[in-house]
Protein backbone atom coordinates (compact mmCIF):
# COMPACT_ATOMS: atom_id res chain seq x y z
CA UNK A 1 0.00 0.00 0.00
CA UNK A 2 1.69 3.39 -0.82
CA UNK A 3 2.32 5.61 1.59
CA UNK A 4 0.67 9.00 2.48
CA UNK A 5 3.44 10.52 1.07
CA UNK A 6 3.83 8.37 -2.14
CA UNK A 7 -0.50 9.11 -2.26
CA UNK A 8 0.45 12.67 -2.75
CA UNK A 9 3.25 13.16 -4.27
CA UNK A 10 1.05 11.49 -7.11
CA UNK A 11 -2.17 13.70 -7.01
CA UNK A 12 -1.84 16.37 -10.00
CA UNK A 13 -1.20 19.12 -7.78
CA UNK A 14 -0.04 22.75 -9.37
CA UNK A 15 3.88 23.38 -9.19
CA UNK A 16 3.29 26.11 -6.09
CA UNK A 17 1.89 23.21 -3.70
CA UNK A 18 3.99 19.90 -4.98
CA UNK A 19 6.94 22.32 -3.92
CA UNK A 20 6.09 21.78 -0.18
CA UNK A 21 5.41 18.10 -0.71
CA UNK A 22 8.29 15.95 0.40
CA UNK A 23 9.55 13.61 -1.69
CA UNK A 24 8.66 9.85 -1.14
CA UNK A 25 11.57 7.87 0.83
CA UNK A 26 11.57 4.92 -1.90
CA UNK A 27 13.24 1.95 -1.65
CA UNK A 28 16.58 0.34 -2.24
CA UNK A 29 16.21 -3.27 -3.40
CA UNK A 30 18.91 -5.69 -2.12
CA UNK A 31 19.73 -9.10 -4.03
CA UNK A 32 22.38 -11.13 -2.59
CA UNK A 33 24.20 -13.29 -5.17
CA UNK A 34 26.68 -15.65 -2.89
CA UNK A 35 28.19 -19.07 -3.57
CA UNK A 36 30.44 -20.27 -6.66
CA UNK A 37 29.11 -19.70 -10.15
CA UNK A 38 28.14 -22.57 -11.69
CA UNK A 39 25.54 -23.96 -14.51
CA UNK A 40 21.92 -24.60 -12.92
CA UNK A 41 22.02 -27.78 -14.17
CA UNK A 42 25.71 -28.77 -13.13
CA UNK A 43 26.57 -30.82 -10.13
CA UNK A 44 27.54 -27.94 -7.90
CA UNK A 45 24.12 -26.22 -8.74
CA UNK A 46 22.76 -25.88 -5.45
CA UNK A 47 24.05 -22.89 -3.85
CA UNK A 48 25.27 -21.68 -6.07
CA UNK A 49 24.84 -18.64 -8.52
CA UNK A 50 23.32 -19.10 -12.15
CA UNK A 51 21.47 -16.74 -14.26
CA UNK A 52 18.30 -19.37 -13.55
CA UNK A 53 18.66 -19.13 -10.23
CA UNK A 54 19.12 -15.14 -9.71
CA UNK A 55 16.90 -13.66 -12.77
CA UNK A 56 13.74 -13.71 -10.49
CA UNK A 57 15.23 -11.95 -7.35
CA UNK A 58 16.74 -9.56 -9.95
CA UNK A 59 13.08 -8.62 -11.73
CA UNK A 60 11.87 -8.59 -8.27
CA UNK A 61 14.10 -6.35 -6.95
CA UNK A 62 14.52 -3.75 -10.19
CA UNK A 63 10.27 -3.80 -9.85
CA UNK A 64 10.31 -3.03 -6.54
CA UNK A 65 8.19 0.02 -6.19
CA UNK A 66 9.22 3.58 -5.27
CA UNK A 67 12.44 1.80 -5.99
CA UNK A 68 15.31 4.54 -5.86
CA UNK A 69 18.66 1.97 -6.34
CA UNK A 70 19.76 -1.55 -6.29
CA UNK A 71 22.43 -3.02 -4.56
CA UNK A 72 24.15 -6.26 -5.16
CA UNK A 73 25.92 -8.03 -2.14
CA UNK A 74 28.23 -9.84 -3.56
CA UNK A 75 30.86 -12.91 -1.98
CA UNK A 76 31.26 -15.13 -4.60
CA UNK A 77 35.05 -16.83 -5.53
CA UNK A 78 33.88 -17.09 -9.24
CA UNK A 79 33.30 -20.33 -11.56
CA UNK A 80 31.27 -20.31 -15.25
CA UNK A 81 32.65 -17.32 -17.42
CA UNK A 82 29.56 -17.66 -19.33
CA UNK A 83 27.42 -17.82 -16.16
CA UNK A 84 29.31 -14.70 -15.37
CA UNK A 85 28.51 -12.62 -18.08
CA UNK A 86 24.89 -13.94 -18.65
CA UNK A 87 23.97 -12.55 -14.94
CA UNK A 88 25.59 -9.47 -15.43
CA UNK A 89 24.27 -8.78 -19.01
CA UNK A 90 20.45 -9.23 -17.26
CA UNK A 91 21.77 -6.90 -14.78
CA UNK A 92 22.63 -4.16 -17.16
CA UNK A 93 19.96 -4.68 -18.95
CA UNK A 94 17.45 -4.39 -16.06
CA UNK A 95 19.02 -1.24 -15.09
CA UNK A 96 19.00 0.88 -18.22
CA UNK A 97 15.04 -1.00 -18.52
CA UNK A 98 14.59 0.56 -15.03
CA UNK A 99 16.55 3.40 -15.08
CA UNK A 100 17.94 2.73 -11.81
CA UNK A 101 21.63 3.21 -10.46
CA UNK A 102 23.28 -0.60 -8.95
CA UNK A 103 25.89 -0.41 -6.62
CA UNK A 104 27.85 -3.26 -6.17
CA UNK A 105 28.83 -4.68 -2.57
CA UNK A 106 32.13 -7.14 -2.32
CA UNK A 107 31.95 -8.75 0.98
CA UNK A 108 34.69 -11.41 1.63
CA UNK A 109 35.18 -12.16 -2.04
CA UNK A 110 34.63 -10.69 -5.14
CA UNK A 111 37.42 -12.49 -7.47
CA UNK A 112 37.11 -13.98 -11.01
CA UNK A 113 34.09 -14.31 -11.90
CA UNK A 114 32.85 -12.65 -8.35
CA UNK A 115 34.25 -9.46 -9.87
CA UNK A 116 32.61 -10.34 -13.80
CA UNK A 117 29.35 -9.52 -11.33
CA UNK A 118 30.94 -6.57 -9.33
CA UNK A 119 31.43 -4.75 -12.57
CA UNK A 120 27.87 -4.75 -13.55
CA UNK A 121 27.14 -2.28 -11.12
CA UNK A 122 27.53 1.43 -12.11
CA UNK A 123 29.95 1.65 -8.64
CA UNK A 124 31.86 -0.96 -6.77
CA UNK A 125 32.12 -0.65 -2.58
CA UNK A 126 34.30 -3.19 -1.21
CA UNK A 127 35.32 -3.19 2.44
CA UNK A 128 39.60 -2.94 3.01
CA UNK A 129 39.63 -6.48 3.57
CA UNK A 130 38.15 -7.63 0.41
CA UNK A 131 39.52 -9.82 -1.77
CA UNK A 132 39.08 -8.35 -4.76
CA UNK A 133 40.16 -8.85 -8.46
CA UNK A 134 41.99 -12.53 -10.08
CA UNK A 135 40.92 -11.23 -13.96
CA UNK A 136 42.22 -14.58 -15.39
CA UNK A 137 41.06 -17.99 -16.22
CA UNK A 138 41.68 -20.66 -14.25
CA UNK A 139 41.26 -24.99 -14.69
CA UNK A 140 41.62 -27.68 -12.81
CA UNK A 141 41.78 -31.65 -12.90
CA UNK A 142 43.04 -34.51 -11.94
CA UNK A 143 45.61 -37.06 -13.27
CA UNK A 144 44.17 -40.46 -12.58
CA UNK A 145 45.99 -42.35 -15.80
CA UNK A 146 46.59 -45.95 -13.75
CA UNK A 147 44.50 -45.57 -10.86
CA UNK A 148 41.57 -48.19 -12.73
CA UNK A 149 44.29 -50.54 -13.35
CA UNK A 150 45.28 -50.58 -9.97
CA UNK A 151 41.61 -51.34 -9.07
CA UNK A 152 41.42 -54.05 -11.50
CA UNK A 153 38.88 -51.95 -13.80
CA UNK A 154 38.76 -51.83 -17.10
CA UNK A 155 37.85 -48.62 -19.07
CA UNK A 156 36.76 -48.49 -22.65
CA UNK A 157 36.40 -45.25 -23.90
CA UNK A 158 35.31 -44.78 -27.93
CA UNK A 159 35.01 -41.63 -29.83
CA UNK A 160 34.26 -40.57 -33.57
CA UNK A 161 36.57 -37.90 -34.31
CA UNK A 162 40.31 -37.67 -32.69
CA UNK A 163 40.19 -34.41 -30.64
CA UNK A 164 36.65 -35.71 -28.74
CA UNK A 165 38.63 -37.37 -25.65
CA UNK A 166 41.00 -34.16 -24.96
CA UNK A 167 42.31 -34.15 -21.52
CA UNK A 168 40.70 -37.48 -20.26
CA UNK A 169 41.65 -37.71 -16.67
CA UNK A 170 42.26 -41.28 -17.03
CA UNK A 171 44.08 -40.90 -20.18
CA UNK A 172 48.12 -39.70 -20.29
CA UNK A 173 47.96 -35.59 -20.77
CA UNK A 174 49.24 -35.52 -24.43
CA UNK A 175 51.17 -31.67 -24.58
CA UNK A 176 48.82 -30.76 -27.73
CA UNK A 177 45.69 -31.01 -25.76
CA UNK A 178 47.68 -28.35 -23.26
CA UNK A 179 48.31 -26.03 -25.89
CA UNK A 180 44.54 -26.30 -27.06
CA UNK A 181 43.52 -25.59 -23.32
CA UNK A 182 46.19 -23.16 -22.95
CA UNK A 183 44.36 -21.13 -26.27
CA UNK A 184 41.08 -21.60 -24.87
CA UNK A 185 41.60 -19.76 -21.47
CA UNK A 186 44.14 -16.71 -23.29
CA UNK A 187 40.76 -16.14 -25.45
CA UNK A 188 38.37 -16.03 -22.04
CA UNK A 189 40.81 -14.40 -20.04
CA UNK A 190 40.90 -11.86 -23.51
CA UNK A 191 37.15 -11.35 -22.58
CA UNK A 192 37.37 -10.69 -19.42
CA UNK A 193 39.86 -7.90 -19.42
CA UNK A 194 37.57 -6.20 -22.19
CA UNK A 195 34.58 -6.28 -19.82
CA UNK A 196 36.38 -4.88 -17.11
CA UNK A 197 38.26 -2.17 -19.35
CA UNK A 198 34.99 -1.12 -20.79
CA UNK A 199 32.77 -0.91 -17.18
CA UNK A 200 35.97 0.26 -14.96
CA UNK A 201 37.07 2.25 -18.19
CA UNK A 202 39.54 5.40 -16.99
CA UNK A 203 39.30 4.61 -13.36
CA UNK A 204 41.92 1.95 -13.81
CA UNK A 205 45.24 2.26 -12.62
CA UNK A 206 47.21 2.83 -16.34
CA UNK A 207 50.49 1.69 -14.75
CA UNK A 208 49.35 -1.78 -13.72
CA UNK A 209 49.30 -5.01 -14.87
CA UNK A 210 45.96 -5.52 -13.76
CA UNK A 211 45.26 -8.73 -16.09
CA UNK A 212 47.70 -11.15 -14.17
CA UNK A 213 44.91 -13.43 -11.60
CA UNK A 214 46.21 -11.22 -9.27
CA UNK A 215 43.91 -10.59 -6.04
CA UNK A 216 44.08 -7.58 -4.24
CA UNK A 217 42.54 -6.19 -0.67
CA UNK A 218 39.80 -3.81 -1.14
CA UNK A 219 42.38 -1.57 -0.11
CA UNK A 220 44.94 -1.84 -2.72
CA UNK A 221 41.78 -2.14 -4.90
CA UNK A 222 41.19 1.02 -4.09
CA UNK A 223 44.35 2.54 -5.69
CA UNK A 224 44.16 0.69 -9.10
CA UNK A 225 40.45 1.32 -9.52
CA UNK A 226 39.01 -1.48 -9.33
CA UNK A 227 36.55 -0.39 -6.79
CA UNK A 228 35.35 3.03 -5.96
CA UNK A 229 35.04 3.53 -2.79
CA UNK A 230 35.69 1.63 0.87
CA UNK A 231 32.46 0.97 2.96
CA UNK A 232 29.89 -1.51 4.03
CA UNK A 233 26.39 -1.71 2.25
CA UNK A 234 24.73 -0.97 5.19
CA UNK A 235 27.05 2.46 6.15
CA UNK A 236 26.88 3.46 2.30
CA UNK A 237 23.21 3.34 2.26
CA UNK A 238 22.48 4.94 5.61
CA UNK A 239 24.44 7.29 4.17
CA UNK A 240 23.26 7.99 0.83
CA UNK A 241 19.80 6.88 1.22
CA UNK A 242 18.84 7.70 4.66
CA UNK A 243 15.02 7.30 4.80
CA UNK A 244 14.67 5.31 2.38
CA UNK A 245 13.58 1.12 3.05
CA UNK A 246 15.99 -1.08 2.80
CA UNK A 247 14.44 -4.26 0.96
CA UNK A 248 15.92 -7.41 0.74
CA UNK A 249 15.01 -9.79 -2.36
CA UNK A 250 16.00 -13.41 -1.66
CA UNK A 251 15.34 -15.94 -4.72
CA UNK A 252 12.14 -17.74 -4.17
CA UNK A 253 12.19 -22.00 -2.68
CA UNK A 254 9.87 -24.36 -3.32
CA UNK A 255 8.44 -26.02 -1.00
CA UNK A 256 10.52 -29.18 -1.25
CA UNK A 257 13.48 -27.29 -1.37
CA UNK A 258 12.26 -25.04 2.13
CA UNK A 259 11.84 -28.83 3.95
CA UNK A 260 15.78 -29.92 2.42
CA UNK A 261 14.70 -32.35 0.20
CA UNK A 262 15.86 -32.37 -3.59
CA UNK A 263 14.41 -33.96 -6.80
CA UNK A 264 14.91 -37.52 -5.89
CA UNK A 265 12.38 -37.09 -2.84
CA UNK A 266 15.10 -38.08 -0.51
CA UNK A 267 16.61 -34.79 2.10
CA UNK A 268 20.08 -33.10 0.78
CA UNK A 269 18.62 -34.75 -2.97
CA UNK A 270 19.94 -38.58 -1.98
CA UNK A 271 22.84 -38.47 -3.95
CA UNK A 272 25.91 -38.62 -1.69
CA UNK A 273 28.56 -38.72 -4.34
CA UNK A 274 27.16 -35.63 -5.84
CA UNK A 275 27.16 -34.11 -2.70
CA UNK A 276 30.63 -35.01 -1.72
CA UNK A 277 32.00 -33.60 -5.08
CA UNK A 278 30.25 -30.81 -4.84
CA UNK A 279 31.57 -29.94 -1.61
CA UNK A 280 35.15 -30.29 -2.57
CA UNK A 281 34.84 -28.60 -5.43
CA UNK A 282 32.95 -25.39 -3.48
CA UNK A 283 35.50 -25.96 -0.75
CA UNK A 284 38.73 -26.19 -3.57
CA UNK A 285 37.01 -22.62 -5.25
CA UNK A 286 37.09 -21.00 -2.27
CA UNK A 287 40.34 -22.04 -0.59
CA UNK A 288 42.57 -20.52 -3.87
CA UNK A 289 41.61 -17.12 -1.52
CA UNK A 290 42.57 -18.55 1.86
CA UNK A 291 38.65 -19.23 2.81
Amino acid sequence: MPSPVERLSALPLPPALRRLVPAPAGKVAVVRLQGVIAASGSPLARGTISLEGVEPALKRAFETDGLRAVALSINSPGGSPTQSALVADRIRGLAAEHEVPVIAFCEDVAASGGYWLACAADEVVACPTSLVGSIGVVSGGFGLEGLIERLGVERRLHTAGEDKARLDPFLPEKPEDVVWLRGMQDELHAMFAGWVQERRGAKLDAGADLFTGEVWTGAKALGLGLVDTLGTLRGVLGERYPDAEVVPVHPRRSVLAKLGIGASGAPGGGDVAAGVLEALEQRAAWSRFGL
